[in-house]
């Protein structure tokens, strides 16, 4: 991570990022310190996020880590009073947290689907809410939920993926309404990506098969974009540039929009 002397686009602003351990999370937390921004990785694997953090500090950056299961109330209350104790105030959350499963709907059982929902549904409502409360006592500020491409298209064995991806769309749309209503300065936006590459693939089944048909994960990546018609799969840098356009003020004029990143294959 290079330090930038310059001012960044969230110069000055306090962000918590969800799921910052890996993936998408680890990027837009990185990228949001190298912009001038606090930065407080979370997650519930907390050496992960304390890697991030040291990471950020190593170059130059402003960075905290902390524990959060984002299913979990008693932790969101924590983190947040922790950071307003420290900051006095919260400008940016990144609800990116989130949980994949793959398995048929006739064979899943309702602990596997709750459990999916808890941590992509549950816990954007959570941080959502806690960060609301927390914005209102300050300048307002930008919430930024990650739905993905399953939301919008049905995919086999995806239903509880799918399926709390589409309420994060929804519900996002909502709080945004409601965030306008009530003039407090605070938006909240949504980036729906395609296929990301992240370590969240290789946790499941169907992927491993694919590594091992086809030789490795660059190519069972390259398969599995080419089975689907999207052409290619993101990596986390290019989400997290998406992120932090709508975390900073260069779009203040957005509110309740959602960033489709998907190649123009999504239906």
């Amino acid at each position: 991570m290079n330090h930038k002397t310059e001012p960044g686009q969230v110069q000055g602003k306090v962000a918590l990022v969800t799921g910052a351990g890996s993936g998408i999370g680890r990027a837009t937390a990185i990228l949001l310190a190298q912009e001038g921004a606090t930065v407080v990785a979370s997650d519930v694997n907390v050496s992960a996020a304390q890697g991030v953090a040291g990471e950020i500090q190593r170059g130059g950056g402003q960075g905290e880590a902390a524990r959060l299961n984002v299913a979990q109330e008693d932790d969101w209350t924590a983190v947040l009073d922790t950071i307003l104790s420290r900051h006095r105030r919260l400008d940016v959350l990144v609800n990116n947290a989130g949980l994949s499963f793959a398995k048929p709907v006739a064979e899943m059982t309702l602990g596997e689907w709750r459990r999916v929902v808890s941590v992509n549904l549950d816990g954007v409502f959570l941080g959502t809410r806690h960060a609301v409360l927390a914005m209102r006592a300050g300048a307002g500020g930008s919430i930024v939920n990650v739905a993905s491409a399953s939301g919008i298209t049905a995919y086999p064995e995806a239903g509880a993926y799918g399926a709390s991806k589409a309420a994060v769309r929804l519900f996002s749309r909502v709080a945004a309404i409601e965030c306008a209503d009530a003039k407090a300065g605070i938006r909240v936006n949504v980036v729906t990506p395609g296929g990301v590459k992240t370590p969240m693939w290789e946790t499941m089944d169907f992927f491993k098969t694919l590594v091992a048909q086809h030789g490795g994960t660059e190519e069972a990546f390259a398969a599995l974009a080419g089975g689907a018609g999207s052409g290619r799969f993101y990596t986390p840098e290019e989400v997290a540039r998406t992120i932090l356009y709508l975390a900073s003020d260069e779009s203040a004029h957005l509110n309740g929009v959602e960033v489709i990143m998907a190649q123009g294959h999504v239906a």
